[in-house]
């Protein structure tokens, strides 16, 4: 019988991941399947952009998978019992399981709720999925001449979603509330430049501005201050769901399922974990941030490693630092941070039109790689090891 890979999730971590196996992995001692929830595969640092109004075509995960050898499931996961090596989900079909020897958990992360601050879940927006993007696109493009639109969070998403908005509706007041400094964690330079993007683009920001209360029309800070927010859009971190808690696997405080450095679950060895959902330390002793760059580090190293394990070879260690941050400011403008080994930036880095180029490729790179998962596919792909061809037995340590 083959050895049985099932991927949790189709983003940029799950996808990727599910491509490499398959190309990577000869097809007469493995079976892949990865299991998704939508149909369609969410290019998640383009959703502020759809939520714009920009059109993206969506990229079905039956084409992008088509001629792979690897099984599409769409269906919600609702546990996982790491004991008898199941998943259960549930479907148009109705409730049902899969069977593993081998799981990457790979389900990502959504807005940050866990605050509990009032009136989040029943009047904020997000971009962190595609149909919560969809239905902000909606409520934009509702809004009257000067409505006001206000963005809770100075992160990477914060920054990019309100630019965006700022560009592409010049017609709203749009605003950026802080809890701190904006743009704090840049060098001196590239947050003169950021400064001067916002001022351009005439975003208000609120800093040092933590808020207590979403309501329909505004929102409360700690201070006591009540700003106007016609549509309130959450920004301010990601959280994952409390599945892997719930299924017994060994998670962080953040919920996130804490991982060696080969990306295996120090609970439950037959299981991985990538992308957002991952508990991973990075070449700076640091957890790794719930980010596009962290789902490319997280799954090249769950992939070589279960690979590596399959196949009776030793575990390499990929690279798992990183080089900069890029924030794009509207369609013609970016930031590219560059950062030391412990993540803090340098003095230099890069704005204007060519840092607006260099994301645009970042961002077109890493749809493609996602939609050609088999791009070149070896002719001979590797064998299991005898000891790990048969279901039901655990690959060396």
């Amino acid at each position: 019988m083959k050895h049985r890979i099932v991927v949790l999730g189709a983003g940029y971590a799950g996808a990727y991941a599910a491509g490499n196996l398959a190309r990577r992995l000869s097809p007469a001692d493995t079976e892949i399947t990865v299991v998704n929830a939508a149909p369609v595969f969410v290019e998640r640092m383009r959703l502020h952009q759809l939520a714009s109004g920009r059109d993206l075509a969506p990229r079905t995960l039956a084409d992008v998978f088509a001629g792979t050898g690897i099984r599409l499931r769409l269906a919600h996961v609702t546990g996982v019992d790491p004991e008898r090596r199941t998943v259960a989900v549930t479907g148009e079909g109705g409730d049902a399981e899969i069977e593993y020897d081998t799981l990457l958990y790979a389900l990502g992360s959504s807005a940050d709720h866990r605050g509990g601050v009032p009136g989040v879940a029943e009047h904020a927006f997000d971009v962190t999925g595609r149909s919560s993007a969809l239905r902000l696109r909606r409520r934009l493009s509702d809004l009257a001449e000067g409505s006001s639109v206000l963005v809770v969070g100075e992160g990477l998403t914060g920054i990019e979603t309100s630019t965006e908005f700022a560009e592409t509706r010049p017609d709203l007041s749009v605003a950026l509330a802080a809890r701190g400094e904006l743009g704090a964690w840049l060098s001196p330079k590239a947050r003169r430049h950021l400064r001067e993007a916002f001022d351009r683009l005439g975003i208000t920001v609120h800093e040092h501005t933590a808020v207590e209360a979403v309501e329909p029309t505004r929102v409360i800070a700690a201070d006591g201050r009540s700003v106007p927010a016609d549509v309130t859009v959450w920004a301010a971190g990601f959280a994952v769901q409390p599945l892997a808690a719930d299924s017994g696997l060994e998670v962080a405080g953040t919920g996130q399922i804490v991982v060696d450095r080969s990306m295996r679950s120090v609970s439950h060895p037959d299981i991985y974990a990538a992308g957002d959902s991952a508990y991973a330390i990075g070449a700076n002793g640091l957890p790794l941030p719930m980010s596009c760059a962290s789902a490319g580090h997280t799954s090249m190293q769950a992939t070589a490693a279960i690979i590596a394990r399959l196949t009776g070879s030793e575990v390499p260690a990929t690279r798992m630092n990183y080089v900069g941050n890029h924030i794009s400011l509207g369609r013609r403008d970016a930031i590219f941070q560059m950062v030391d080994e412990d993540a803090h930036a340098k003095a230099w880095y890069l704005g204007g039109r060519a840092a607006a180029r260099l994301k645009a490729g970042i961002l077109n790179g890493a749809g493609w790689s996602i939609v050609h998962p088999t791009f070149g596919m070896p002719k001979r792909r590797r064998r299991l090891a005898a000891a790990t061809e048969r279901p039901g037995v655990r690959a060396a340590a």
